[in-house]
């Protein structure tokens, strides 16, 4: 419309300068007015013109360069995934990737990724038809959920009605008090779209790689201060929003437990995405849970969430026991007043749900700097053998022990 105005305008003012004698202007005019009229001819066209636009095979392989296989760490493109069959028409897309086996468990999220790439570094109208290929066929039928549990003696899950507690605070410390302790610790960060452990775990440029038993091909889980761990946020790229439906990462999560090469495990920690979802009753139904562990601050609004999430998991459709609540950042103690408390949340609010609730209260946690530090270093505070703070999740490790 500004186009279609300026065209009238500079149409007239040559009119005039030519009437007036001013024809030293013209030139100028004129190609100012052709420059505008093109210009409002090409906008007008633009949405016809994308079918003219040529892609080029060789856009295609540089965008998918920004995808990397989990299994080798290596792109699309240097592993040698990438078949030669690259086809173009218009902005369709389609070309083979080649897999390994026909059940590769990065099969899907490698897809979406090279969908995304597409989209991202080259154009958003992209739409690709991607068909996969496999180096050798498994002959082996179909496997159930149920031929590939996880072998662990104890599967607790971290809960918290609300986020911002200081659930996956508490999920890392509390699985290296257990492995300080002697015991095989597996840890599951099930928190799609908000995953905390590579970070806290000083991982985010670890990628696990593929494994081989008995004839599948399984995810290795990553090891760090000898626990071993996953977290979707080692399979996408940390400055993306991970915006998947309840389905997809409900399947993701799926694919984490049964699809991975965990072992034999005492302990297996999952920790859960705040609040009451589809990846909850999906680790429900694939798990055979020994108990929840619910953390809350003792802020009434906090409270409210966290009432929520132990009458989720009271449910008689759902049954899984409370191993007790956890009441973090309880007061604050500053280091030069260390007998001074601050109760910056308010007072005893997990204590008293508890004891309403009739749960264990398995611990208070203050609120602490060197806590905070630990998760953003990489390096939990639960390392700090005879830390104060450290202690605090000893314990809670102790009564968890205790109670088999």
């Amino acid at each position: 419309m500004l186009c279609s105005y300026a065209c009238l305008f500079f149409s007239f003012f040559c009119r005039f300068a030519l009437q007036k004698g001013i024809q030293k202007y013209c030139f100028f005019l004129i190609y100012a007015n052709f420059s505008c009229i093109f210009q409002l001819f090409f906008v007008i066209l633009q949405p016809f013109l994308k079918n003219y636009i040529v892609l080029y095979p060789q856009q295609v392989i540089d965008a998918l360069r920004h995808v990397r296989y989990p299994g080798t760490g290596q792109d699309l493109v240097e592993s040698g995934m990438l078949e030669d069959d690259i086809r173009i028409s218009g902005f369709e897309v389609s070309f083979s990737l080649i897999f390994p086996k026909d059940n590769d468990p990065f099969m899907k999220s490698v897809i979406r990724a090279s969908e995304v790439a597409l989209q991202t570094y080259i154009d958003p109208n992209v739409s690709a038809k991607i068909h996969t290929k496999f180096v050798k066929q498994n002959i082996q039928s179909p496997t159930t959920n149920d031929q590939r549990p996880i072998h662990a003696k104890h599967v607790i899950a971290i809960h918290s009605g609300k986020g911002g507690v200081g659930k996956s605070t508490v999920a890392a410390n509390l699985a290296i008090a257990l492995a300080n302790r002697g015991f095989r610790v597996g840890l599951l960060d099930a928190d799609i779209h908000g995953p905390s452990m590579p970070k806290m775990f000083h991982t985010e440029d670890c990628r696990p790689v593929s494994v081989e038993e008995d004839g599948r091909t399984l995810i290795e889980p990553i090891e760090q201060y000898g626990i071993r761990m996953l977290s979707i946020g080692f399979f996408v790229d940390p400055e993306q929003a991970v915006i998947w439906r309840g389905g997809m990462a409900s399947n993701a999560i799926k694919q984490l437990i049964q699809d991975a090469h965990w072992g034999e495990l005492d302990y297996f920690l999952i920790d859960l995405p705040p609040g009451t979802s589809d990846i909850h009753l999906t680790l429900i139904s694939t798990l055979q849970l020994t108990g929840v562990i619910v953390v809350t601050t003792p802020q009434p609004v906090a409270l409210v969430d966290a009432r929520k999430g132990v009458e989720m998991f009271r449910n008689e459709k759902v049954r899984v026991p409370i191993l007790g609540l956890i009441e973090n950042m309880a007061w604050f103690t500053p280091a030069e007043l260390p007998e001074n408390r601050y109760y910056i949340f308010g007072r005893d609010g997990g204590r008293q749900l508890a004891e309403e609730l009739q749960v264990p209260l398995l611990g208070q946690i203050p609120l602490v700097q060197s806590i905070r530090e630990g998760g953003d270093l990489g390096t939990p505070i639960a390392m700090q053998t005879g830390h104060p703070a450290a202690a605090m999740f000893d314990e809670i490790a102790n009564k968890l022990i205790a109670e088999g």
